[in-house]
């Protein structure tokens, strides 16, 4: 048998404030009526004080060690997705790393926004596969709440804050990451971005987004990637148990689902309690689903997400 990159345990955490869509609407012109048509999003959560993208990645980092029934000096490596990290530099795995109190291992982050998380796990399993580590961390969080116009409320209602985490192992036997398959093409940066950076600005700035672009490639790029992973794992849509996918918009996971041809009870929805959290999105579902008891050991599921740049992407495997 080949060495898959099994997943031993998730993890999430979320700050500790929820905010609803009642009080946004006393901060900004919406209603919860309008958030709840056009989005599903019913609250989300915004990091306080003390509350970062590290220091929530290391609860969910430890939450998933629990589960995976391993110590944080059994990680060799710690792959974290984030497009809001602690600093410019140094990354905020070695945050992540030093609270762990791990003293060596691999840490770096990765950028790629909503398809952040998609983007560590593909490149976690080919370092796992390659034997450059035999545990690893794989880390979406955010702090979206720091880059929001909350003055733009097509935007601010959207998006939430928080962190999920999972330990792949490098395993022989059939269950394990199956196949992966990534995409990007720049040419839409103008469609959702941060108008603010180190070598431009010299400024955080703040999100923008057009909102009807975006969701028109959404759906069609999310349907592609995910039936190119399923191809290349050998599978039909009418194979899989579970899509745990980016939580951006209940209606993009309405369409997306039809045209696949999956019905929705299939399909975990968190974006209602957590909105939209970028490369925390895909897994805080996937944590929730297998808390819950949803997902059990040896069902197929896939994992898609679809984020700014544009970057698009999907994953196969057998949980």
């Amino acid at each position: 048998m080949s060495v898959k990159s099994v997943i031993r345990g998730t993890g999430s955490a979320l700050p500790a404030r929820r905010l609803d869509n009642a009080e946004l609407a006393t901060m900004v012109d919406t209603t919860d009526e309008w958030i709840v048509e056009r989005t599903g999003i019913r609250s989300r959560y915004i990091a306080g004080e003390g509350e970062t993208t590290a220091t929530l990645a290391t609860a969910a980092a430890r939450n998933a060690l629990e589960a995976a029934g391993l110590e944080a000096s059994d990680i060799g490596l710690i792959v974290l997705a984030t497009a809001t990290p602690d600093q410019t530099f140094p990354s905020s795995a070695t945050k992540v790393q030093a609270a762990l109190g791990i003293n060596d291992c691999v840490a770096f982050d990765v950028h790629a926004v909503c398809t952040g998380f998609l983007y560590a796990l593909t490149v976690a399993d080919s370092m796992l596969r390659s034997g450059t580590a035999r545990h690893a961390l794989v880390i979406g969080a955010e702090t979206f709440s720091r880059i929001l116009d909350w003055e733009d409320r097509t935007t601010c209602v959207l998006f939430g804050d928080g962190a999920g985490a999972l330990v792949l192992s490098a395993e022989d036997g059939d269950a394990g990451i199956l196949a992966t398959r990534l995409h990007a093409d720049g040419r839409h940066n103008d469609m959702l971005f941060v108008d603010g950076g180190p070598s431009t600005t010299g400024t955080v700035g703040k999100l923008r987004m057009k909102g009807r672009e975006v969701f028109r490639h959404a759906v069609v790029n999310l349907h592609d990637v995910l039936r190119e992973v399923l191809d290349a794992a050998g599978f039909e849509p009418s194979d899989v148990d579970w899509v745990v996918p980016h939580q951006a918009n209940a209606r993009i996971l309405d369409a997306t689902a039809r045209k696949l041809g999956l019905p929705p009870e299939k399909v975990v929805v968190t974006v209602d309690r957590h909105a939209n959290t970028s490369a925390a999105s895909v897994p805080l579902a996937l944590d929730a689903a297998v808390r819950d008891g949803r997902i059990q050991r040896g069902q197929l599921v896939v994992l898609e997400a679809m984020g700014g740049g544009f970057t698009w992407g999907a994953a196969a495997l057998r949980y």
